[in-house]
Formats: structure tokens, sequence, C-alpha cells
């Protein structure tokens, strides 16, 4: 008799350990499919949006928001701007007219007193896309003053007619020589004394500057 409870126990504990199993294995694979049921139902987010490759060669035209010249800027100064007009790529805007746009002054040289005129060079730095300063590198930009031969002959051959009059006034033909030597040379003497012309662009003014690399927006 003890031997048959005893096997009946024995087959009693099997079969609790059994359903014991079972239940356990149930509750994992019901959280395993809560869980696949959890990723499911999660929203998966969209892919970043493709880059927009500006290519090298595109035209930057711009409108500056303050002046720039050779004879106040400082080479590393930087400027800012604006877009005057969108730019462009295969027939979409990818940059908005007003986009804001930072430029810097590479080299400012003004006219020298003799000879020389004034020069000034710039290149912009980055513009802004979404709200974010994207790095451009454009061409150099160069401006330089215009030349002043013709204006400066004009004032020495008009200090030298002058000299004339007031020599020939003072004594005669011998005096009118005299004089225009010595206007002439007066005149000369003012050019050494005053520079050229400046190379100066004030806020409004448009300029067009052109990628040298592309850029990635």
């Amino acid at each position: 008799m003890k031997r048959l409870f005893g096997v009946i126990w024995i087959v009693m504990a099997l079969g609790l350990s059994a359903c014991g199993s079972a239940t356990a294995d149930k509750t994992a694979a019901d959280e395993e499919a809560a869980r696949a049921k959890a990723a499911a139902a999660k929203p998966i987010p969209p892919p970043p949006p493709p880059k927009i490759i500006v290519p090298a060669g595109t035209p930057l035209h711009i409108r500056l928001k303050e002046g720039v010249s050779a004879s106040k800027s400082e080479p590393g100064t930087e400027f800012s701007a604006s877009l005057a007009e969108p730019v462009v790529v295969n027939g979409k805007v990818v940059l908005a007219q007003g986009s804001s746009v930072v430029g810097r002054v590479v080299d400012a040289r003004e006219s020298g007193r003799v000879k020389g005129r004034a020069s000034l060079s710039l290149v912009l730095t980055s513009v802004v896309h979404n709200g974010k300063s994207v790095p451009v590198e454009t061409r150099t930009y160069v401006g330089v003053a215009k030349s002043t031969k013709k204006r400066d002959a004009g004032v020495i051959g008009g200090a030298a007619g002058v000299g004339a009059v007031i020599g020939a006034i003072a004594g005669g033909g011998k005096g009118a020589a005299t004089g225009a030597a010595i206007g002439g040379a007066g005149g000369t003497g003012a050019i050494l004394a005053t520079r050229g012309e400046d190379v100066h662009y004030p806020p409004e003014t448009r300029l067009t500057f052109v990628l040298s690399k592309a850029a990635e927006l």
C-alpha cells in the first residue's frame, strides 16, 4: 500500500511540474507576442531627406546689408548680405531669395599716391538654409578702382594753363613759358599729394559670386 501511495505521489509531482513548465512557457510566449505587437504599433520614423547639392559654378547674386571699401575694410573682416535672387537647381528653388549670407574681406588695398589703383577682394563663406548656417566656397570677387590717368592729366594741364596766364601777365612771352612750367609742377604736386579713387560698395549694392566648390545643403 505504501508503495502504491509513493507511485501516486510521484505521478502527481510530475504532473504539477509539467503544468508549471507549460504555464511558464505560455507566459514567455505571451510576453514575446506583446513586445512584437508593441513594436509593430510604434511608428517608424521617416528617412532623413536627401542632401541637396548645389554644383560648383552656380552663381550667387547677393545684395549687401553693410558697405565695404578698400580704404576702410580690413582683411579678415566679415560682412553680411542676402540673396538678391533665389538659387535654382534642376528647376527647384533650393535657396530662397532673401536668405542670409555671410562674406569675408580677403584683401583691401588703397590707391597709391603716384601709381597703383585701389582693389578690394571678397568671398562668401556661408549661407543660411532652413535656419542653419551652411558653409560655402566661392571664387574671389575682385573690384578695382577706375583709372585716374585722364583726370590727372587734366589737373596737370589745367595748372600749367593757369601758370601760363599768370606768367604772361607778369612778364610777357618768357613769363608765360616760365609760368607754364611752374604751374605744371604745381599740378603734379597736387596729384602726388592725393590718392586715386577708392573701391566702395555701399549697402544695397548687388554683387555676383560663383561657387568654386559644390555646396551640400
